[in-house]
Protein backbone atom coordinates (compact mmCIF):
# COMPACT_ATOMS: atom_id res chain seq x y z
CA UNK A 1 0.00 0.00 0.00
CA UNK A 2 1.68 3.63 -1.15
CA UNK A 3 1.59 6.39 1.28
CA UNK A 4 1.18 9.96 -0.21
CA UNK A 5 4.00 12.01 0.68
CA UNK A 6 3.93 14.84 2.97
CA UNK A 7 3.00 18.49 1.86
CA UNK A 8 6.32 20.13 2.15
CA UNK A 9 6.15 23.26 4.34
CA UNK A 10 6.82 25.79 1.63
CA UNK A 11 3.63 24.65 -0.27
CA UNK A 12 1.58 24.64 3.47
CA UNK A 13 2.77 28.25 3.22
CA UNK A 14 1.96 29.23 -0.36
CA UNK A 15 -1.62 27.06 0.51
CA UNK A 16 -2.05 29.42 3.49
CA UNK A 17 -1.06 33.03 2.07
CA UNK A 18 -3.61 31.77 -0.94
CA UNK A 19 -6.50 31.36 1.43
CA UNK A 20 -5.97 34.37 3.12
CA UNK A 21 -5.58 36.65 0.49
CA UNK A 22 -9.01 35.13 -1.13
CA UNK A 23 -10.33 35.80 2.63
CA UNK A 24 -9.16 39.47 2.50
CA UNK A 25 -10.87 39.62 -1.05
CA UNK A 26 -14.02 38.19 0.31
CA UNK A 27 -14.10 40.84 2.86
CA UNK A 28 -12.92 43.66 1.36
CA UNK A 29 -15.68 42.87 -1.60
CA UNK A 30 -18.32 42.51 1.59
CA UNK A 31 -17.06 45.92 3.17
CA UNK A 32 -18.75 48.30 0.81
CA UNK A 33 -21.89 46.07 1.48
CA UNK A 34 -22.49 45.96 5.34
CA UNK A 35 -21.42 50.03 5.56
CA UNK A 36 -24.35 50.75 2.91
CA UNK A 37 -26.59 47.91 5.19
CA UNK A 38 -25.36 50.13 8.53
CA UNK A 39 -26.03 53.04 7.47
CA UNK A 40 -29.47 52.58 6.28
CA UNK A 41 -30.59 51.13 9.47
CA UNK A 42 -28.73 53.83 11.57
CA UNK A 43 -30.50 56.80 9.74
CA UNK A 44 -33.45 54.95 8.41
CA UNK A 45 -34.68 52.78 11.36
CA UNK A 46 -35.65 55.92 13.53
CA UNK A 47 -38.19 57.14 10.64
CA UNK A 48 -40.28 52.92 10.85
CA UNK A 49 -43.41 53.06 12.21
CA UNK A 50 -46.79 52.18 11.98
CA UNK A 51 -47.97 55.51 10.81
CA UNK A 52 -44.95 55.17 8.24
CA UNK A 53 -46.75 52.91 6.48
CA UNK A 54 -50.18 53.57 6.51
CA UNK A 55 -49.98 56.99 5.81
CA UNK A 56 -49.49 59.05 2.77
CA UNK A 57 -46.89 62.12 1.98
CA UNK A 58 -48.78 65.41 2.90
CA UNK A 59 -46.72 67.33 0.93
CA UNK A 60 -46.03 70.03 3.86
CA UNK A 61 -42.52 71.41 4.23
CA UNK A 62 -43.55 72.13 7.54
CA UNK A 63 -45.47 69.82 10.30
CA UNK A 64 -45.88 66.04 9.74
CA UNK A 65 -44.88 65.27 6.43
CA UNK A 66 -46.71 61.77 6.36
CA UNK A 67 -45.78 58.37 5.67
CA UNK A 68 -44.77 56.33 2.50
CA UNK A 69 -48.05 54.14 2.12
CA UNK A 70 -48.39 55.38 -1.69
CA UNK A 71 -44.87 55.11 -2.11
CA UNK A 72 -44.79 51.83 -1.37
CA UNK A 73 -48.27 50.51 -3.07
CA UNK A 74 -47.16 52.19 -6.20
CA UNK A 75 -43.93 50.42 -6.27
CA UNK A 76 -45.19 47.02 -5.48
CA UNK A 77 -47.67 47.82 -8.47
CA UNK A 78 -45.33 48.78 -11.04
CA UNK A 79 -42.81 46.19 -10.52
CA UNK A 80 -45.04 43.72 -10.55
CA UNK A 81 -46.59 44.48 -13.86
CA UNK A 82 -43.10 45.09 -14.90
CA UNK A 83 -42.00 41.85 -13.87
CA UNK A 84 -45.15 39.89 -15.59
CA UNK A 85 -43.52 41.55 -18.56
CA UNK A 86 -39.93 41.23 -18.51
CA UNK A 87 -39.75 37.72 -16.89
CA UNK A 88 -41.91 35.46 -19.36
CA UNK A 89 -40.22 37.58 -22.73
CA UNK A 90 -36.87 37.30 -21.15
CA UNK A 91 -37.35 33.66 -20.60
CA UNK A 92 -38.90 32.37 -23.86
CA UNK A 93 -35.82 34.54 -25.57
CA UNK A 94 -33.92 32.97 -23.49
CA UNK A 95 -35.13 29.53 -24.47
CA UNK A 96 -35.25 30.39 -28.03
CA UNK A 97 -31.53 30.83 -28.10
CA UNK A 98 -30.72 27.52 -26.16
CA UNK A 99 -33.27 25.47 -27.73
CA UNK A 100 -33.84 25.89 -30.93
CA UNK A 101 -31.72 29.30 -32.31
CA UNK A 102 -27.87 29.03 -30.68
CA UNK A 103 -26.10 28.93 -34.05
CA UNK A 104 -28.65 30.52 -35.78
CA UNK A 105 -27.86 33.69 -37.65
CA UNK A 106 -31.20 35.45 -36.00
CA UNK A 107 -30.52 33.58 -32.91
CA UNK A 108 -26.44 35.23 -32.81
CA UNK A 109 -28.57 38.64 -33.60
CA UNK A 110 -31.05 38.44 -31.12
CA UNK A 111 -27.48 37.57 -28.49
CA UNK A 112 -25.89 41.33 -29.84
CA UNK A 113 -28.51 43.61 -29.30
CA UNK A 114 -29.49 41.82 -25.92
CA UNK A 115 -26.07 42.53 -24.87
CA UNK A 116 -26.39 45.58 -26.31
CA UNK A 117 -29.71 46.33 -23.99
CA UNK A 118 -27.92 45.72 -21.08
CA UNK A 119 -25.17 48.60 -21.44
CA UNK A 120 -28.37 51.19 -21.99
CA UNK A 121 -28.77 53.18 -19.16
CA UNK A 122 -31.85 53.57 -17.34
CA UNK A 123 -33.01 56.97 -18.19
CA UNK A 124 -32.59 56.13 -21.88
CA UNK A 125 -35.09 53.91 -21.43
CA UNK A 126 -37.40 56.02 -19.53
CA UNK A 127 -36.56 58.61 -22.54
CA UNK A 128 -37.81 56.31 -25.17
CA UNK A 129 -41.25 55.70 -22.87
CA UNK A 130 -41.28 59.40 -22.16
CA UNK A 131 -41.31 60.20 -26.37
CA UNK A 132 -43.34 57.07 -27.83
CA UNK A 133 -45.33 56.73 -25.14
CA UNK A 134 -46.36 60.05 -22.76
CA UNK A 135 -45.67 62.92 -25.08
CA UNK A 136 -47.77 60.86 -27.97
CA UNK A 137 -50.93 61.18 -25.65
CA UNK A 138 -51.41 57.00 -26.25
CA UNK A 139 -53.67 56.34 -22.86
CA UNK A 140 -53.17 59.77 -21.46
CA UNK A 141 -50.56 60.99 -19.80
CA UNK A 142 -48.09 60.41 -17.65
CA UNK A 143 -49.17 56.74 -16.04
CA UNK A 144 -47.78 54.17 -13.61
CA UNK A 145 -48.19 51.16 -16.44
CA UNK A 146 -45.49 53.03 -18.70
CA UNK A 147 -43.12 52.97 -15.93
CA UNK A 148 -43.76 49.40 -16.04
CA UNK A 149 -42.87 48.97 -19.49
CA UNK A 150 -40.08 51.34 -18.88
CA UNK A 151 -38.63 49.00 -16.34
CA UNK A 152 -39.38 46.04 -18.44
CA UNK A 153 -37.58 47.15 -21.01
CA UNK A 154 -34.39 47.76 -18.11
CA UNK A 155 -35.03 44.45 -16.97
CA UNK A 156 -35.62 42.13 -19.91
CA UNK A 157 -31.56 41.56 -21.37
CA UNK A 158 -30.58 40.93 -17.54
CA UNK A 159 -33.50 38.14 -17.57
CA UNK A 160 -32.58 36.94 -20.80
CA UNK A 161 -28.75 36.55 -20.20
CA UNK A 162 -29.27 34.95 -16.66
CA UNK A 163 -31.91 32.64 -17.89
CA UNK A 164 -29.44 31.86 -21.05
CA UNK A 165 -26.88 30.92 -18.80
CA UNK A 166 -28.91 29.07 -16.23
CA UNK A 167 -30.46 27.05 -19.26
CA UNK A 168 -26.98 25.99 -20.84
CA UNK A 169 -25.92 24.60 -17.66
CA UNK A 170 -28.62 22.21 -18.20
CA UNK A 171 -26.95 18.42 -19.07
CA UNK A 172 -27.56 17.31 -22.62
CA UNK A 173 -28.07 13.98 -21.69
CA UNK A 174 -31.34 15.08 -19.80
CA UNK A 175 -32.95 16.31 -23.14
CA UNK A 176 -31.64 13.51 -25.32
CA UNK A 177 -33.20 10.92 -22.26
CA UNK A 178 -36.54 12.58 -23.04
CA UNK A 179 -36.43 12.76 -26.42
CA UNK A 180 -35.46 9.07 -26.46
CA UNK A 181 -38.46 7.99 -24.70
CA UNK A 182 -40.21 10.08 -27.60
CA UNK A 183 -41.56 13.31 -25.63
CA UNK A 184 -42.01 16.14 -28.21
CA UNK A 185 -39.49 19.00 -28.02
CA UNK A 186 -41.82 21.22 -26.14
CA UNK A 187 -42.81 18.78 -23.14
CA UNK A 188 -38.81 18.37 -22.91
CA UNK A 189 -38.30 22.04 -22.48
CA UNK A 190 -41.60 22.37 -20.36
CA UNK A 191 -41.18 18.96 -18.00
CA UNK A 192 -36.97 18.81 -18.03
CA UNK A 193 -35.57 21.66 -18.58
CA UNK A 194 -37.62 24.48 -17.05
CA UNK A 195 -38.01 22.51 -13.57
CA UNK A 196 -34.13 21.78 -13.83
CA UNK A 197 -33.53 25.23 -14.28
CA UNK A 198 -35.87 26.61 -11.70
CA UNK A 199 -33.68 27.56 -8.89
CA UNK A 200 -31.40 29.78 -11.69
CA UNK A 201 -34.36 31.34 -13.06
CA UNK A 202 -35.65 32.38 -10.31
CA UNK A 203 -31.96 34.32 -9.39
CA UNK A 204 -31.94 35.45 -12.35
CA UNK A 205 -35.45 37.18 -12.20
CA UNK A 206 -34.47 38.35 -8.82
CA UNK A 207 -31.88 40.47 -9.47
CA UNK A 208 -33.94 41.87 -12.85
CA UNK A 209 -36.29 42.71 -9.78
CA UNK A 210 -34.12 43.85 -7.31
CA UNK A 211 -32.47 46.32 -10.19
CA UNK A 212 -35.98 47.66 -11.35
CA UNK A 213 -37.12 48.52 -8.08
CA UNK A 214 -34.28 50.59 -7.30
CA UNK A 215 -34.50 52.55 -10.60
CA UNK A 216 -35.72 56.38 -10.34
CA UNK A 217 -34.92 58.22 -14.12
CA UNK A 218 -37.47 55.83 -15.79
CA UNK A 219 -40.37 56.58 -13.29
CA UNK A 220 -39.60 60.34 -13.74
CA UNK A 221 -40.35 60.28 -17.31
CA UNK A 222 -43.57 58.22 -17.10
CA UNK A 223 -45.24 57.70 -13.86
CA UNK A 224 -44.40 61.27 -12.80
CA UNK A 225 -44.88 62.56 -9.17
CA UNK A 226 -47.85 62.06 -7.02
CA UNK A 227 -48.81 62.19 -2.97
CA UNK A 228 -51.84 60.12 -3.22
CA UNK A 229 -52.28 56.45 -3.00
CA UNK A 230 -53.41 55.24 -6.54
CA UNK A 231 -54.62 51.28 -7.35
CA UNK A 232 -55.14 52.61 -10.92
CA UNK A 233 -52.23 51.89 -13.06
CA UNK A 234 -53.48 54.06 -15.73
CA UNK A 235 -52.68 57.10 -13.86
CA UNK A 236 -49.96 58.85 -11.98
CA UNK A 237 -48.12 56.59 -8.80
CA UNK A 238 -46.16 57.10 -6.48
CA UNK A 239 -42.95 54.94 -6.10
CA UNK A 240 -40.21 54.80 -3.10
CA UNK A 241 -37.24 55.51 -5.52
CA UNK A 242 -39.37 58.90 -6.32
CA UNK A 243 -39.94 59.54 -3.03
CA UNK A 244 -36.56 58.80 -2.17
CA UNK A 245 -35.53 61.70 -5.07
CA UNK A 246 -37.22 63.94 -3.95
CA UNK A 247 -37.42 63.79 -0.05
CA UNK A 248 -33.32 63.53 0.32
CA UNK A 249 -32.76 67.14 -1.46
CA UNK A 250 -35.17 68.86 0.85
CA UNK A 251 -33.72 71.13 3.53
CA UNK A 252 -36.18 69.79 6.18
CA UNK A 253 -34.62 66.84 8.46
CA UNK A 254 -37.46 65.43 8.28
CA UNK A 255 -37.82 65.11 5.18
CA UNK A 256 -34.41 63.14 4.76
CA UNK A 257 -35.15 61.32 7.81
CA UNK A 258 -38.25 60.17 5.65
CA UNK A 259 -35.75 59.31 2.61
CA UNK A 260 -34.08 57.18 4.80
CA UNK A 261 -36.89 55.18 6.21
CA UNK A 262 -37.97 54.99 2.39
CA UNK A 263 -34.19 53.43 1.42
CA UNK A 264 -34.27 51.21 3.94
CA UNK A 265 -37.84 49.95 3.24
CA UNK A 266 -37.04 49.50 -0.30
CA UNK A 267 -33.78 47.31 0.56
CA UNK A 268 -35.98 45.55 3.01
CA UNK A 269 -39.09 44.29 0.59
CA UNK A 270 -36.27 43.23 -1.91
CA UNK A 271 -34.50 40.79 0.99
CA UNK A 272 -37.61 39.79 1.87
CA UNK A 273 -39.03 39.12 -1.89
CA UNK A 274 -35.42 37.32 -2.31
CA UNK A 275 -36.48 34.75 0.99
CA UNK A 276 -39.89 34.12 -0.35
CA UNK A 277 -38.74 33.38 -3.60
CA UNK A 278 -36.01 31.07 -2.54
CA UNK A 279 -38.05 29.03 -0.29
CA UNK A 280 -40.85 28.72 -3.11
CA UNK A 281 -38.10 27.46 -5.53
CA UNK A 282 -36.74 25.01 -3.15
CA UNK A 283 -39.86 23.90 -2.35
CA UNK A 284 -41.12 22.95 -6.06
CA UNK A 285 -37.35 21.35 -6.08
CA UNK A 286 -38.14 18.73 -3.74
CA UNK A 287 -41.65 17.88 -4.94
Amino acid sequence: MSVLPAVSARRRRADALARGLLALGAAVAMLPLVLVLYYLVKKGAGALSVSFFTSDPTGAFLGDPGGVRSAVLGTIEIVALATLIAVPLGVGVALYLTEYGRASLFGKAVRYFVDVMTGVPSIVFGLFIYITLVLSGFGGGFAGWKGSVALALLMLPVVTRSAEVVLLLVPGSLREAALALGAPRWRVVARVVLPTALPGLVTGALLAVARAAGETAPLLFTSAVVSGTSYDLGQRMNSLPIQIFNDITQPSDRLVERAWGAALTLVLMILLLTVVARLVARRSRLT
